[in-house]
């Protein structure tokens, strides 16, 4: 096969999936978990409580999420301990992250609107409460539903096939019948609170459902108009987007759509045996770089084979180290920790 039409084949083919990789986004339904601290208003007359949240969610576009999330936390009353007092809900939460290109951490602001369901149970005999409150008997249980708002912000962070949340957010809760709320003072009262506003402290994970999405595969260009002397040329694909953390050989989840991409042209053409080579930025030891760059290109060559190229079409895999950076860099940090040169490459064997 002409290897100038293979180039101009897989070139444009990584082409397409580097700009696919940036627009799509992984609309993958989510399963959440959080726990942390409710700080809970001084006027509900109770202590601060750790609370747990379990939901639901996806992505509606690359910068929107939205979620479903159950609540449950357990207070002790401050008048007496051995009152069971229990708040849960449920939430509708919206989320804004900002993103940018090769930052693992993004941060997000978050609005929610919910239901949150109070019980409380007190001593009907306290003079402190209204006369609707008042009967004879065994300790009573108060029972409310209401309205609640969320206000928050937060940071999302990727770390392998989870992701991690750390959040700040501010709930106003619409109970406006609390026991609690006639108790705060020491007095008696005819009105309580109309509403509570508590500080919930977080840390959650988030969980894909199903595979990674795949790409969809570009067609082949026409073929260019043919040479007029078809001399052997080297031919090297620049795995354009599969890049490394500094100091790092595992394959990114961004990396993924692009490697997928140059399977499918590898599928297509049977018959072209590629170079997989691994290559450093010029921080650190050369030989400390060399190995690096082995990894490097080790991973690349294990998920070519794991995923039905044979090995036999494979030469490699070869790290150079430091010795072919696409850019020239100091020797030194920060300015050595260049991206670009953290990268692999497919060599095109003739």
């Amino acid at each position: 096969m002409n290897k100038k039409l293979l180039c101009a084949a897989m070139l444009g083919g990584l082409a397409f999936a580097g700009a696919a990789s940036a627009q799509e986004f992984d609309d993958r339904w989510y399963l959440t978990g959080s726990a942390g601290m409710n700080i809970q208003d001084n006027n509900r007359d109770s202590r601060d409580a750790p609370f747990l949240a379990l939901g639901v969610g996806k992505f509606l576009n690359p910068n929107w999420s939205l979620d479903a999330e159950l609540n449950y936390q357990k207070p002790k009353a401050d008048r007496n301990q051995d009152l069971n007092w229990s708040q849960y809900g449920i939430s509708l939460d919206a989320r804004y992250h900002f993103l940018a290109e090769g930052r693992n951490w993004n941060p997000y602001v978050l609005m929610g609107l919910g239901y949150q369901r109070a019980e409380e149970e007190f001593d009907p005999s306290n003079p402190l409460l209204p006369a609707r409150f008042t009967r004879n008997g065994a300790p009573s249980v108060q029972k409310d539903g209401h309205v609640a708002g969320k206000l928050g912000f937060g940071a999302q962070g990727d770390v392998g096939r989870v992701k991690i949340r750390t959040e700040l957010a501010y709930r106003i809760d619409a109970h406006d019948d609390s026991v609690g709320a006639f108790l705060t003072d020491d007095v008696p009262r005819d009105d309580g609170a109309d509403w509570f506003g508590d500080v919930l402290a977080s840390v959650g994970v988030v969980v894909p459902l199903g595979p990674e999405p795949m790409v969809p595969v570009a067609p082949a260009p026409p073929p260019p108009a043919p040479p007029v002397q078809d001399a052997p040329v080297p031919v090297t694909i620049d795995l354009r987007g599969v890049n490394f953390d500094f100091d790092k050989s595992t394959l990114r989840a961004d990396s993924l759509a692009i490697l997928n991409e140059a399977l499918e042209i590898l599928r297509r053409y049977p018959e072209v045996r590629v170079e997989v080579a691994g290559h450093t930025d010029l921080c650190g030891p050369d030989a400390y770089n060399q190995s690096l760059s082995e990894r490097r290109a080790r991973a690349v060559y294990d998920y070519m084979t794991s995923n039905g190229i044979d090995s036999s079409r494979l030469a490699g895999p070869i790290g150079y180290g430091e010795s072919r950076p696409l850019e020239q860099t100091e020797q030194t940090q920060p300015g050595c920790r260049n991206e670009r040169n953290r990268r692999t490459e497919l060599n095109v064997q003739n």
